[in-house]
């Protein structure tokens, strides 16, 4: 992996690009994103707890079954 930092001062730039003879012939990806850009976004995704994640998915009605089913299943568990 080739990673390096620059700082743009306009809106367009050119680069020459060197790539290692490993990567030549080889689908590569280029990403341009702020350096904390990633870092936060990764943070937030941390962040969303299970329930806000899958609320409105069921109903309540499949909603309490299910969470009666994970309740038994856990007791099976514990009895093992």
């Amino acid at each position: 992996m080739i990673r390096t930092f620059i700082t743009p001062t306009q809106s367009n730039f050119n680069v020459a690009l060197e790539f290692p003879e490993d990567y030549l012939g080889q689908e590569l990806e280029i990403i341009v994103f702020k350096k904390q850009e990633g870092l936060i976004a990764e943070k937030k995704l941390n962040q969303i707890k299970l329930s806000d994640k899958y609320r409105g998915v069921f109903s309540k009605d499949d909603a309490k079954s299910f969470n009666e089913h994970t309740q038994q299943m856990r007791k099976e568990w514990d009895n093992i």
